[in-house]
């Protein structure tokens, strides 16, 4: 599985470590994903993510992830959550059936 958060796309980034000698080997600075269920008050069901802690941290602050999404223009969002983003629209839309 592909080391990226589902919602923003955070990915791994290569860099160095820079020793005392101020030789650079490389490495990869890799995201802290999780494994996360986030509830959504508008389709009443759990969604099963693997997101970033420091996505996790920001849909908390948002108030959960159907505010994250709304708020969240779909040029910063992955194309999984511009779905998500989608069928949250359309069932607020329709009423909270």
């Amino acid at each position: 599985m592909a080391r990226r958060c589902a919602l923003t796309g955070k990915e791994v980034q290569f860099g160095h470590n820079v020793s005392h000698s101020m030789r650079a080997t490389n490495r990869r600075f890799e995201p802290n994903i999780q494994k996360v269920t986030l509830d959504s008050a508008a389709l009443g069901r759990g969604i099963r993510l693997r997101i970033a802690a420091r996505t996790l941290r920001t849909v908390q602050k948002k108030g959960g992830i159907d505010a994250f999404l709304m708020t969240t223009r779909d040029e910063k969002l992955m194309p999984g959550a511009v779905k998500l983003k989608k069928q949250i629209k359309k069932k607020l839309a329709t009423g909270k059936s």
